[in-house]
């Protein structure tokens, strides 16, 4: 297969590539936390960018693997002698500079990405990133090194490291080459050897605001279907999940299980079979996905709300008041919260030996319903 064949494991679909993000959007502190360390020559070798998937960690690795590649060597924002230059106060370079240009197509020599790779044998993404790809930095160092200048490591995602390549990556952290900055995105940093963790500098992203989330999608260039508010509670304040949910429009699938329930104990079984049917067959198979997930999430919710007495920011008209009137107390928060545990094991065992998505996903939504009349009564 070619290169421009090869699905990229580091791109959401439906989305640009976060290297061909002009800015990040709605993580000012880490910006700021990372130009700190550069302006006042604290700079790590090894960074670890943090927080939940889709918020813009891999945007924010990108930007600064280009801010750090266009600065003149000896320059840590306060020029060669301490007072020749003043400090950067921001990471974003001009689109037409030739470092922008060469990492847009991959052909910076100051770069390397890691990612899993394409398994010929399987026409397929390989599910871990292995020590070969790993291996491939002995010679990007060798090479780069005659050249002098900074080099650039992304690796997208960290999690998803083998033990071996996590073992070889260690061991670069131990003993860095001299100039090189490793970049490390990590979904779930407690899934990383702890001994890799402890040799990079930490820089935590937090979910998107609403606004800062309609700011991103709109420069990723996705419409925003409907209440911007919305979009970012159902995904978390993440770009990524927020751009997948659009894409197939969550929001309106969100909305109709709320309907669902809106009159417990008089469940819409009508609306639930059409909900069901919606998503079986094999074109349907990203909608049974995100069903799923939707229906895991508003287990999430009803004990969330249970448990603090106050319902999350409505997600859904009407969302609000079902919510209330089905987990009104700790008690119900706690029943809503082993029915979560049970009917989502169910659900990806049910998946798993490939049963009928309207069948499972019908059975899941009656199983719901049990749930509310035995915690109502």
């Amino acid at each position: 297969m070619s290169d421009l064949a090869i699905p990229e494991p580091d791109r959401v679909e439906g989305a640009p590539h976060p290297r061909d993000a002009s800015r990040v959007i709605g993580q000012g502190a880490a910006e700021a936390a990372f130009l700190d360390a550069f302006a006042g020559g604290r700079m790590h070798h090894g960074w670890l960018l943090t927080g939940p998937r889709g918020v813009g960690k891999a945007t924010l690795a990108w930007t600064i693997a280009r801010f750090l590649l266009a600065q003149p060597m000896g320059d840590t924002g306060g020029g060669l002698f301490g007072d020749a230059s003043p400090a950067p106060d921001r990471l974003d370079i001009a689109p037409d500079h030739p470092v922008a240009r060469r990492i847009s197509a991959l052909s910076d020599p100051g770069l390397m990405l890691i990612r899993r790779g394409w398994d010929d044998d399987r026409k397929r993404l390989k599910t871990v990133i292995t020590v070969d790809e790993v291996r491939r930095l002995r010679g990007f160092f060798g090479m780069s090194a005659a050249e002098g200048g900074r080099r650039v490591v992304i690796v997208d995602a960290a999690d998803e490291m083998n033990a071996s390549a996590a073992n070889a990556l260690l061991k670069l952290l131990e003993e860095p080459p001299a100039n090189a900055t490793l970049l490390l995105v990590s979904h779930q940093p407690a899934r990383l050897l702890p001994t890799i963790r402890s040799r990079c500098r930490e820089l935590r992203l937090l979910p998107l605001s609403p606004a800062a989330m309609a700011e991103a999608l709109a420069a990723a260039g996705q419409e925003v279907p409907g209440d911007p508010a919305a979009l970012a509670e159902l995904s978390g304040g993440s770009v990524g999940e927020a751009i997948r949910l659009a894409r197939l429009e969550g929001l309106a699938l969100y909305a109709e299980l709320v309907a669902i329930f809106a009159d417990h104990p008089r469940l819409d079984r009508p609306r639930a079979i059409r909900l069901a049917e919606s998503a079986a067959g094999r074109a349907a198979e990203a909608r049974f996905d995100l069903t799923l997930r939707l229906i895991e999430l508003m287990l999430a919710r009803l004990a969330r709300t249970g448990a603090t007495g106050t319902p999350p920011p409505e997600a859904a008209p009407g969302e609000a008041a079902m919510l209330a009137r089905l987990a009104p107390t700790p008690t119900a928060a706690r029943g809503w919260a082993e029915a979560a545990q049970a009917l989502t094991a169910r659900a990806r065992t049910g998946k798993a030996v490939n049963l009928d998505p309207a069948s499972l996903i019908l059975d899941t939504v009656l199983r719901m319903d049990e749930t509310a009349g035995r915690l109502a009564a």
